[in-house]
């Protein structure tokens, strides 16, 4: 499975700067103007995952595969564009698409870059979440008034309809308006936006302390500072993180936020031919964790021989951590957990 981040906020936060950031490369148009952004940019970024190069060069791999995440740049969004303002639709309309909406908030001082509609952090974010709010409420509306849901047959579904109509048009978020309760899955599949897992991201200047931090419930980058690492290797990429006190870069601690929002985990396979992270959903049964890699292998699983990252590793390969007893072989009720090693029996 692949996840997938929306980038969103409103003009001028710096949006784009951290998107060509995260892409090691000028994929985005950044420039000093509202709406330098029409069509969502897309890229892919791999995600950071050391276990891989042990595992290759303890395999002697021809190549490494790490996980993936998509990352959608969409255009600024203003006040009034659940109505169409700015260019308002078509971009809300993007952001059904993803995983995660990322929102990223203006928290830094640069008289140069124009402050179009931006006020403060907090009143900033409220202003999308208005906007994503009142999208959704016209959602909820047009299936409100569908005929099909005033059957007896869906009496439960519309209940849910109701609960969501009074809660957005109350100002709330369906993700609160749901939390706690069993209605979440009656009301999937009505597309919702403010459903999504959410991240908020500030863009802070360089000297700001809270980019040391440990990662907590939001995420503190300097877009500028990530424009900077992507230009430089590896190497000197760390060097200039410890000159600044910085640990792991925003790009590392925005995908493990992603992955921690979602509930995600990733599983490893090795051999001569390639050592590749796969990404499932926390709770994955070993059958389902094996049709990410063919759909063909849930229906053909036997078994699963499994066995712990680190112990792979400091035992040296499936030949010696077996020896000492730590490669296990899992049924169709085994739980993958993050790190396995796997190899798949299916059958024919």
């Amino acid at each position: 499975m692949g996840l997938k981040i929306g980038i969103v906020g409103l003009p001028n936060v710096g949006k784009s700067t951290l998107f060509n950031a995260l892409l090691k490369r000028q994929q985005a148009l950044v420039a000093n103007y509202p709406f330098a952004t029409i069509e969502p940019n897309v890229g892919i970024v791999e995600v950071p995952d050391e276990r891989l190069t042990v595992l290759a060069k303890l395999s002697q791999s021809v190549k490494v595969v790490p996980a993936t995440v998509e990352f959608v740049d969409i255009a600024g969004l203003v006040a009034g564009a659940a109505t169409g303002a700015g260019l308002g639709n078509k971009f809300l309309t993007h952001i059904r698409d993803v995983d995660v909406i990322l929102q990223v908030l203006r928290d830094f001082k640069d008289s140069e870059i124009v402050k179009e509609g931006s006020v403060d952090p907090k009143t900033d974010y409220e202003v999308i979440e208005t906007e994503l709010i009142l999208k959704d409420l016209e959602t909820v509306v047009k299936v409100r008034d569908n005929k099909e849901l005033k059957t007896k047959e869906m009496e439960k579904k519309r209940g849910v309809v109701e609960k969501l109509f009074e809660g957005l048009n109350a100002g709330k978020p369906a993700r609160a308006i749901l939390e706690g309760t069993d209605d979440w899955e009656l009301a999937r599949d009505l597309g919702l936006l403010t459903m999504k897992k959410e991240i908020k991201v500030f863009n802070v200047s360089e000297d700001d302390s809270r980019l040391r931090e440990e990662m907590g419930e939001n995420l503190y980058i300097c877009a500028k500072i990530e424009s900077e690492l992507s230009s430089l290797s590896a190497e000197d990429a760390q060097l200039f993180m410890t000159d600044l006190g910085i640990k792991e870069s925003g790009l590392d601690k925005l995908i493990r936020k992603a992955y921690e929002a979602l509930g995600l985990i990733s599983f490893l396979t090795t051999g001569v031919t390639e050592s590749r992270a796969w990404t499932i959903e926390n709770g994955t049964k070993a059958p389902q964790a094996a049709a990410v890699i063919h759909t063909d292998f849930e229906k053909k699983f036997i078994k699963a021989k499994v066995c712990a990252y680190e112990e792979f590793v400091s035992f040296g390969g499936w030949k010696e951590a077996a020896e000492k007893g730590k490669v296990r072989f899992e049924g169709k009720d085994y739980v993958m957990k993050d790190g396995d090693v796997v190899e798949f029996m299916i059958g024919s």
